[in-house]
C-alpha cells in the first residue's frame, strides 16, 4: 500500500516530476524506423508529457525537437523537411536537430536574435530498427545500452506496435515482477475460450518465487525465476525487468523485449521486439529495419477481446483505473516483486535528485559492449516446442 503523496511520485512523468527526471536519464524507445517514409518523414509523437516532432531529413539523419515553433507555436508538423534540418510552415524559422536556429528568413542577421534560440531538440538513435530518444541532461547522456536481441543478425526481427496503453506506465512494469498472474489471466483465459495456444507452460502451480537485484555497469533490473511444482520442480528461465521500463522474455519463436514508453500521466507506448533465431546460426535475409505489426487490444465496441496476452494484458492494466488507486490495495506474499521495484524506484529517484547517476546508465566507454541477456545453456527452441514451425 502507498500513500497518495508517494504514488504521485512514482507516477508522474512530465518535465519537472522527479519521476520524469529519472526516466530522462535513459534511453526512450518512440517509434519504429519504418514509419518515417519519404512521402511522409515526419510524425508527432508525444513522450514524457512534451508534444515533440520526430522527423527524417533529406540526408538520412533524424531529429526529435518540440513540435511548436519557438517563433509562434505553429506547429513544425506541417514544416518543410530539408537537407539538415526542419522550416516552419508560418514564417520559415529552420532548426537542426540539436535545436539551433540556422534561419530567421524576415530578421535582421546582425542583431543576432536566432543565436539566442534555443529550440527543444532531443538526440536520436537507431538500433535494431527502432528509434530511441534521450531526454535528460546533456552531459549524463548515456550510450545507448547494445541489448543482444537488437545486434544479433542471425534470426528474424519484427516489431509489435500495441494499441495505446490508456493508462499510466507503472502498471505495466508492476506486471513484469508479479510471476503468478499468467495462471489465470493468460492460460486459464485461453483455456475457457477454447484457444489451442492456452501455453501449458504457464498453466501450473509454483512452489517458490525468487527476485534478485541485478546491478552491472552496463544495465540493472531485478531477475525473477518461477520454480513450478511437481516432480523435479522445474525452474524456468530468468527473464528480468530492465530498469526503469523494459521486459525481457522468452517466446515461442525465440525473445522478445517489451519496451514500455510514457506518453504522459495516463498514457503508454507499448512496443515489443521479437527475434526469432535460425536453428542453424544462418543470417536470414531481411529488410534493414524490420517489419512492424499494429496489435489491436480491443473490439470496435472498445471492450477487450483477450484473444491474446496483450489483450489480456492491457485489460489487467487499465482496469485498475489511468492511475492505480495503490492506497487501496492489499498486497500478499506473491507481491513481494511489486515491492521491491517500486523501492527500487523510489531509491533511484532519491538518487538522481542528490545529484546521482542511476543503476543501468554507463558513460564508460569500457562497458559499451553487448549485454547478454539470453543465459548460456538456454535454447529458444526447447521453449517453442509446442509450435515447432514458427521457427525458422
Amino acid at each position: 500500500m502507498l500513500s497518495l503523496e508517494e504514488n504521485q511520485l512514482l507516477t508522474q512523468v512530465g518535465p519537472g516530476t522527479p519521476a520524469g527526471h529519472l526516466l530522462r536519464r535513459y534511453w526512450q524507445a518512440i517509434a519504429p524506423a519504418v514509419e518515417l517514409t519519404e512521402t511522409k518523414p515526419k510524425k508527432k509523437v508525444r513522450i514524457l508529457g512534451e508534444d515533440l516532432l520526430l522527423y527524417r531529413d533529406r540526408s538520412g539523419g533524424y531529429g526529435l525537437v518540440g513540435e511548436h515553433c519557438s517563433h509562434r507555436g505553429a506547429s513544425l508538423y506541417y514544416g518543410f523537411i530539408e537537407d539538415d534540418g526542419i522550416r516552419c510552415p508560418y514564417h520559415g524559422w529552420k532548426y537542426d536537430a540539436c535545436g539551433k536556429c540556422l534561419e530567421q528568413p524576415f530578421e535582421n542577421p546582425a542583431t543576432g536574435f536566432k543565436d539566442k534560440i534555443q529550440h527543444p531538440a532531443y538526440p536520436v538513435e537507431k538500433l535494431a530498427g527502432l528509434l530511441f530518444a534521450y531526454m535528460g541532461p546533456p552531459d549524463k547522456k548515456p550510450f545507448l545500452p547494445k541489448w543482444d536481441l537488437l545486434v544479433r543478425q542471425d534470426g528474424l526481427k519484427k516489431i509489435d506496435v500495441c494499441e495505446v496503453l490508456r493508462c499510466n506506465w507503472l502498471q505495466a512494469m508492476e506486471n513484469s515482477v508479479d510471476p503468478t498472474h499468467t495462471y489465470y489471466l493468460h492460460s486459464h483465459t485461453l483455456k475457457l475460450k477454447g484457444s489451442k495456444d492456452y501455453v501449458p507452460f504457464h498453466y501450473q502451480q509454483l512452489s517458490k518465487i525468487d527476485f534478485e537485484l541485478v546491478v552491472s555497469p552496463s544495465w540493472a533490473g531485478i531477475q525473477k525465476r518461477r520454480i513450478f511444482a511437481g516432480e523435479g520442480e522445474t525452474a524456468e528461465a530468468p527473464h528480468p525487468l530492465i530498469f526503469p521500463n523494459i521486459l525481457f522474455v522468452p517466446v515461442r519463436t525465440g525473445y522478445a523485449m517489451h519496451f514500455r514508453t510514457p506518453i504522459d500521466d495516463l498514457n503508454t507506448a507499448v512496443f515489443q521486439y521479437r527475434f526469432s533465431p535460425t536453428i542453424d546460426g544462418r543470417v536470414p535475409e531481411q529488410p534493414q529495419d524490420p517489419p512492424i505489426e499494429y496489435i489491436s487490444t480491443k473490439n470496435p465496441d472498445g471492450e477487450f477481446h483477450l484473444d491474446h496476452f496483450a489483450s489480456q494484458d492491457h485489460m489487467a492494466w487499465e482496469s485498475q483505473g489511468a492511475v492505480a488507486n495503490r492506497d487501496r490495495e492489499h498486497l500478499g506474499e506473491s507481491d513481494r516483486g511489486i515491492i521491491m521495484f517500486r523501492q527500487l524506484l523510489t531509491e533511484q529517484i532519491r538518487a538522481v535528485q542528490n545529484g546521482a547517476d542511476p543503476i543501468g546508465t554507463n558513460r564508460d566507454p569500457r562497458h559499451d559492449e553487448v549485454i547478454q541477456l539470453i543465459q548460456q545453456g538456454y535454447s529458444a527452441f526447447s521453449f517453442a516446442a509446442a509450435r515447432p514451425e514458427e521457427i525458422i
